[in-house]
């Protein structure tokens, strides 16, 4: 596929990749606005948003899919250093009978220390109750990176990368590779939480993690995970809502070796519906030497065998975090790519649970920065939903792009 003239392209691209890697939490760093917002839609159709701004998270509302935005209400009441940026970003859900939820990191004065707070509304989002914090951890250490899920039946999950064990492991003089996965349930729409548990050691110490549920609305995360070796592959794990055993199961098999973390989490969604329900669809960067990219591929969520690696986007313009999202036997998948300062977002569709893919598009571009791609859902419909600094907030229909 790489021709022996893209070679000295390809080694520039990962030499300024790994230099980034090693930077670890660098992304997370606190600005006063930020262009990396969060976006859902609610069961009646209501764009609903999060940003940052000056220290405080933000949410507004739009009732005709991004076109106006009503005004927006301050969710916590004392400034804070909100992560906000690359992978780092405040968090939006809407439960099933319409409580918004938010989540966040605030970070702290120790390098890479943060806390992950929860806040939500009982009132269509018209206040917001205090915020609280939702580990009982109070130590200032790394606790970043969080993902908010809502399960149909109303269980809210957090997860979050997590370096306690890390700490107690060079305290007591013993190896320990990475940072951890750790998450906290409430059971009670957010009243209050759980004591958080540990879901896996040795994860990466600064990608996104992925979560989507199953239709019995177990909820699963994947995560980019330290293997032995330093091999920098996923890990995929349901996540119990009692003390059991949990089982994670690896993901990807790419063997990528790095020394940092890439800064390059993975998405993820379900596949298929109810009864005819079979895994997961994965897409995800790998950086190995011989064919680094992005990669999409399924697993089996009974068997946990992932189906063979499929390449898809333009290296040689940084193509890259990826998202997933599924509708019955369709699959659309979206990336952004980056050349001499033209931001561009890509992306293709499968009809037949992503076995076969139609031709790649550019369904946007823009000659100032784009943010990360995002898919939503609604009423079966898949939408594309990117913020940028030309235009904003975009919000485009993919049933009517193709």
């Amino acid at each position: 596929m790489y021709t022996s003239i893209l070679i000295p392209v390809l080694a520039l691209f990962m030499a300024v990749f790994c230099h980034v890697a090693n930077a670890h939490e660098a992304h997370t760093q606190y600005q006063a606005n930020h262009l990396a917002i969060s976006v859902t839609i609610d069961p009646q159709g209501q764009l609903w948003r999060a940003s940052v701004k000056n220290g405080y998270v933000w949410v507004d509302k739009s009732a005709d899919l991004g076109k106006t935005f009503a005004a927006a209400v301050k969710v916590n009441p004392v400034a804070m250093k909100v992560a906000a940026d690359g992978e780092a970003r405040p968090k939006i859900a809407v439960s099933p009978e319409g409580f918004i939820y938010l989540s966040w990191t605030e970070s702290l004065k120790a390098p890479y220390a943060g806390y992950i707070w929860f806040a939500r509304s009982t009132s269509q989002g018209k206040q917001f109750d205090a915020p609280i914090i939702v580990h009982q951890d109070r130590a200032e250490i790394t606790h970043r990176f969080d993902a908010l899920h809502v399960a149909p039946n109303g269980r809210i999950t957090v997860t979050w990368v997590d370096k306690r064990d890390l700490l107690a492991a060079k305290a007591a003089n013993k190896p320990y590779e990475g940072a951890a996965i750790y998450y906290a349930i409430s059971t009670d729409k957010g009243s209050s939480f759980q004591v958080e548990q540990k879901l896996a050691d040795n994860s990466c110490e600064c990608c996104r993690i992925a979560t989507t549920h199953k239709p019995d609305g177990t909820v699963v995360a994947l995560w980019r995970h330290v293997f032995e070796g330093s091999e920098r592959d996923h890990m995929i794990a349901e996540i119990p809502t009692q003390k059991q055993t949990v089982m994670p199961h690896r993901a990807t098999f790419g063997r990528w070796k790095i020394d940092g973390c890439p800064h390059h989490g993975a998405a993820l969604a379900s596949g298929g519906e109810g009864a005819d329900w079979w895994g997961y669809h994965m897409a995800y960067f790998d950086g190995n030497d011989k064919n680094p990219g992005l990669y999409y591929s399924r697993m089996d969520g009974t068997a946990w065998v992932s189906s063979p690696a499929k390449k898809f986007g333009d290296n040689t313009k940084q193509a890259g975090h990826p998202a997933v999202v599924s509708v019955g036997k369709q699959v659309w998948l979206v990336w952004r790519e980056i050349k001499d300062g033209q931001y561009s977002i890509w992306g293709m569709q499968s009809d037949d649970e992503g076995k076969t893919w139609q031709a790649p598009k550019s369904w946007l571009t823009s000659s100032q920065k784009l943010d990360y791609p995002v898919l939503l859902v609604h009423r079966q419909r898949p939408y594309l939903a990117c913020n940028g600094e030309q235009f904003g907030l975009t919000l485009l229909s993919l049933l009517t792009s193709y």
